[in-house]
């Protein structure tokens, strides 16, 4: 019997299995497996009353520690117990071997590897695994001894990344593998991946979730079990990356990949399908960004028009969405927004991972395009799929998100770890040498810039950022509180700062006193809070109320501003505008170009010093829009602005006793955005005309 007659057999044996759907009596779903992670530990109780006018709670829900593909190959060895650690207060270490430390303890956080190869990589490097028996793993061998964790093998980790494990990481066995027929029954495909092992992954999988039972505190300190569903389009590149965090210490045996599917709404599929088993989650987009205009489309991943089913299920599943990070800050671009002057705010306009960097599409990639875009969905009958709130984080790969500018240790552990690699200072000679050697090694153009007779890295790290943080307005701090925030949109983003915002929309906030104790529950009472709807009552005039207090170790508050976009119901053209609504040093707003006057808040170049005497400890007030219409559909969130501070790359050249590099920004205003208010009128006052 000749192999071809076998190999026939074979063939036509799965099409009759398939045709006739004989195999799915056989089948079962590891994705939908429940493992409860957890742990025997003292009983705790959380002795702190629930307050019911909600605290902020700050935290980061993007964090990468050794168990991620690329943060191992940066020389990351940090565990999720050291990111734990680190988010509690310790100090932890850097892969170059500096301490990492927080200048004050987190509320919450959440260990996020990808759940793509979680593990594997650390397993490849482990000369001892049968995985590092194949001939492709030799590169990764021993990676990450101390002795080979160097600045020096920054072009042998990029070279890893970009080229060694796209050409051999996803080569399957051959069809009649038994592991090939055991991805089948399980509904699996990593299985039938030779550079899988199913072991080393759960065994990863379950110390993430271990890690995070062991350190969740009721009332102290709350984590979440996570991990990052990495993905993109196969259409140039473009970034689709979410987090994904589970509500309790049940989540599934395995996490959903990309190897199970690259569309997203697969994922939410997924998710909706555990939400039956009884547990719930939630996805958390970022690096919109980055993603070519292609996080916030109007149509679908297959490119099918949007409908209101389609709406609800991304809206069921992914109510908050993560708009600044490391990798630049989400709000808008300049392309975008012409007329809003802090537009150009901490822009990464590069895609995501791409090689050489490429330009990414602004229209669909920042948030505030894509509450438009909503509005228009809506406006066209189709529901709005992107009435989420915001949070920020880290996107960390140290374990150790370093969000002060003047503590910045970015993100990719020995590719960025010292200033000359961040571009924020000139190159010396001898490291200009090592990236012509690595240029030459692995046939890479030179990372270099000239800037005005001084040689710099030119890597993109350079608009990076020290950001961000995620805020959820919660009852206490718990798993579950924190979660209903995050649920109710009731959450903002900052870049770091640790200002607390309040926002209200109601119909007689007016009336309530804003100095009394009494404010947030009277608020609560007449109105609703960021990241619900205001419902129309009989035309009248919305009143909004703002409170913002500033960090007490960040820089004084200069101004509040409402953000607002509309549709309009004739044409359904997108329109916004940004009305400064609070100033501070009892200056006020121009009612001509709705601005606050200039408080005169300096920063000294030379030593990062900023006026003591300007700024505001808190600013709150409310606010009627000039230009509301009863009829139409608006979105409205708040932006706090800090007075200025030195940015990170004039820290690092102040350290380092250079100037700072000449076209990148000297200062930078941290800010704070809260989820928006919607208002909803009547659905008989519109006068909707479909085009």
């Amino acid at each position: 019997m000749n192999k071809s007659f076998i190999g026939l057999v074979v063939v036509s044996t799965i099409f009759l299995i398939y045709a006739t759907g004989f195999y799915t009596n056989f089948q079962t779903d590891s994705a939908l497996e429940i493992v409860d992670f957890s742990i025997e530990q003292p009983e705790i109780k959380n002795s702190v009353p629930p307050n019911p006018d909600r605290i902020p709670l700050y935290g980061d829900l993007h964090v990468h520690t050794k168990y991620s593909f690329d943060a191992y190959i940066f020389g990351v060895t940090a565990t999720p117990y050291d990111a734990y650690r680190y988010a509690k207060g310790e100090a932890i270490k850097h892969p170059l071997g500096f301490d990492m430390k927080l200048r004050e303890p987190l509320d919450f956080y959440a260990v996020t590897d990808h759940g793509f190869y979680m593990g594997m990589i650390e397993n490849y490097a482990d000369t001892s695994s049968e995985m590092s028996k194949q001939d492709w793993t030799k590169p990764m061998h021993n990676l990450n001894r101390p002795e080979n964790v160097t600045v020096a093998t920054t072009g042998e980790r990029v070279n890893l990344f970009s080229s060694v494990l796209s050409q051999a990481i996803l080569k399957p066995y051959p069809y009649w593998h038994p592991k090939v027929w055991k991805a089948w029954f399980t509904n699996n495909i990593q299985l039938a991946l030779r550079s899988f092992d199913y072991d080393v992954h759960k065994s990863a999988w379950g110390d993430v979730a271990n890690a995070a039972e062991k350190f969740n505190k009721p009332g102290e300190f709350t984590t979440f079990i996570g991990y990052e569903f990495t993905t993109s389009t196969d259409v140039e590149g473009g970034n689709l990356h979410r987090n994904v965090i589970f509500n309790s210490s049940k989540a599934p045996i395995r996490p959903w990949t990309r190897i199970d599917s690259l569309n997203p709404e697969d994922l939410w599929t997924w998710m909706d399908g555990l939400r039956d088993k009884g547990v719930d989650s939630l996805a958390m987009p970022h690096n919109s960004n980055g993603s070519n205009g292609q996080m916030f489309e109007v149509e679908t991943f297959r490119g099918n028009p949007m409908s209101t089913e389609y709406a609800e299920k991304r809206m069921r599943n992914e109510p908050v969405v993560e708009m600044t990070q490391v990798k630049g800050t989400s709000d808008t671009h300049p392309l975008l927004s012409p007329d809003d002057e802090w537009a150009d705010f901490e822009i990464m306009d590069k895609r995501v991972g791409s090689r050489p960097p490429t330009y990414s599409m602004p229209q669909g990639g920042y948030v505030r395009d894509a509450y438009l875009r909503g509005l228009t969905l809506d406006w066209e009958g189709r529901g709005n799929p992107y009435k989420f709130g915001l949070i920020g984080s880290s996107d960390t790969h140290t374990g150790a998100g370093a969000f002060d500018e003047n503590n910045y240790w970015s993100k990719v552990g020995v590719l960025d770890g010292i200033d000359m690699s961040r571009g924020s200072v000139p190159l010396t000679q001898d490291r200009i040498e090592q990236l012509e050697e690595y240029a030459e090694l692995y046939d890479q153009p030179m990372s270099i810039q000239d800037i005005e007779g001084r040689t710099y890295a030119a890597v993109g790290f350079d608009q990076w950022s020290a950001s961000g943080l995620a805020v959820a307005w919660a009852e206490e701090n718990t798993r579950d509180s924190i979660f209903q925030a995050f649920k109710r949109k009731e959450t903002f983003a900052t870049t770091g700062t640790r200002m607390a915002v309040r926002f209200f929309a109601g119909f007689d906030m007016q009336s309530i006193d804003i100095d009394s104790e009494d404010m947030v529950k009277n608020a609560y009472a007449k109105g609703v809070t960021m990241g619900a709807d205001l419902f129309s009552q009989d035309n009248q005039t919305p009143q909004f109320l703002v409170w913002a207090q500033r960090d007490k170790l960040g820089a004084p508050l200069q101004r509040v501003q409402i953000i607002k976009g509309w549709v309009e119901s004739a044409s359904g053209t997108p329109k916004e505008k940004v009305y400064d609504v609070a100033c501070s040093d009892g200056l006020t707003v121009d009612p001509v170009t709705n601005r606050c006057p200039d408080n005169g808040a300096k920063v000294n170049i030379n030593d990062c010093s900023i006026s003591s005497d300007v700024g505001a400890v808190e600013l709150k007030t409310t606010w009627v829009d000039p230009d509301f219409d009863p009829t139409i559909k608006a979105f409205y969130y708040v932006r706090v602005l800090e007075n200025p501070t030195c940015r990170w790359s004039t820290w690092d050249a102040l350290k380092a006793g250079v100037k700072p590099r000449p076209d990148l920004d000297e200062t930078i205003q941290e800010r704070a955005w809260s989820s928006p208010i919607w208002y909803i009128p009547k659905s008989s006052e519109l006068n909707i005309i479909p085009l």
